[in-house]
């Protein structure tokens, strides 16, 4: 059980941040007019999304009711 005091949701939002940080070096590093690069572009603006949505959901305090213990699973490791 999730205690409420937003530690999940700190928890993924943290990740998602580091996911678009990793993005954002990657894309970097490959050429403008790749496919890479335009792939990453949408990673890195559907984190950006993500990310709104999650810090609106948990300003409200609805972060736990949506997203739950189980989305936590789902998320890469860090390393």
């Amino acid at each position: 059980m999730v205690k409420p005091n937003g530690g999940l949701a700190n928890e993924v939002i943290d990740r998602i941040l580091e996911l678009s940080a990793d993005a954002h070096v990657q894309r970097r590093e490959v050429a403008e007019d790749s496919p890479a690069f335009h792939s990453l572009t949408g990673a890195i603006a559907a984190y950006g999304k993500l990310l709104a949505f999650l810090a609106a959901r948990q300003e409200r305090k609805e972060f736990e009711p949506i997203v739950g213990q189980r989305f936590s699973e789902h998320l890469p490791a860090v390393n």
